[in-house]
Formats: structure tokens, sequence, C-alpha cells
């Protein structure tokens, strides 16, 4: 029986590398494949993150021959008047089950979110509002002073995705 292979629908280092640490024990190979959201660049809403993690889970899967898809999706949501930072992941099958998982709330300060809504994407936002900042982690990492990166809060979906999988799996057997 050959090893199963999972796509991940995007190049970007944060995201390939946290479906990687996630899989790396189950003995699963891990592709990455560049794999359009079709979504907006900066999603506004937990629907439209959500939705890009979906398109980006299903891209991976139709673009190579892996068992399954992982879409990971950064966006921000508005809740109770306040701007957040949020984060969804898809895992999509063969068979066409889809498994999604929401991920970290953080709010966001109101310099930043202010650009967000004047049409700048959350990179930007970041680099304009804090002009010395080191985006390297990402907006996650500046929020809580290092002690989050962009792979950390990309690994918890991964891992609640793969999670519904596997019990899902296990319960056809």
């Amino acid at each position: 029986m050959r090893n199963k292979k999972a796509a991940v629908g995007s190049k970007n280092r944060a995201k390939v590398h946290a479906v990687q640490d996630v899989l790396i024990q189950e003995f699963i190979e891990v592709v990455s494949v560049a794999a359009l959201s079709q979504v907006a660049a900066q999603p506004f809403s937990d629907d439209e993150t959500k939705e890009g993690a979906v398109n980006r889970a299903r891209g991976a899967l139709d673009a190579t021959d892996a068992d399954f898809g992982f879409g990971l999706e950064g966006g921000v949501s508005e809740w109770q008047g306040t701007l957040y930072l949020c984060n969804w992941g898809a895992l999509a099958t063969r068979s066409g089950q889809l498994y999604t998982a929401a991920g970290l709330r953080l709010p966001l300060p109101n310099d930043i979110a202010a650009l967000l809504y004047n049409g700048l994407e959350l990179s930007e936002a970041l680099k304009q509002a804090v002009p010395d900042v080191d985006v390297s982690q990402g907006a996650v990492g500046y929020l809580t002073n290092g002690l989050l990166t962009r792979k950390t809060m990309f690994s918890e979906v991964v891992r609640a995705c793969y999670g519904q999988y596997m019990l899902a799996t296990d319960k056809l057997h």
C-alpha cells in the first residue's frame, strides 16, 4: 500500500510548514501547489475567509494526485464593532468529504483596522501603522509579541481538520 499524500493549496511557507509539522508523524507526503482562493486578497469576513480555505483545499486536490487537500486562509472579521484577525482551514477528500475549522481570533488595534477599512491588506496596514515591525511572523506575531507565529496559528486548524478526517475515516473501518 502506498503512503498517503496531502496537497497544500499554497506556496506560503508558514502554511506549508504548518501542514508538514502536523503530518510528519503520520508518514504522509506533503506537496504544495499554488491554488487560488477565489476571494479578495484581503478576506473581510469569516464567510469569505472560510470560502478561500475551501477553494484552496479543492484546488490543491484538483491539481495533484493527493489523497486529500488542505486550504488555509487568513482574514479579518468584524464582531461587535471590533475588527479581528481570523483564520480558517479546510481539508477536502477525493470522495467529496469536506472538513473545516476556524482558528484564533485576535482584536486588531484601531489604527490598523482603519487602514484595512480604507482598502489596505493586513500586511501593508501593519507595515504602515508600525514602520519598524518585523512582519515575517505576520500580524499574529506582532499582536502576541512573538509568542505565536503564522505557522503555529495555522497548525491548530490543520490539526482540527485532520482530526475530523481521522475520526470519520476510523468510523468507516
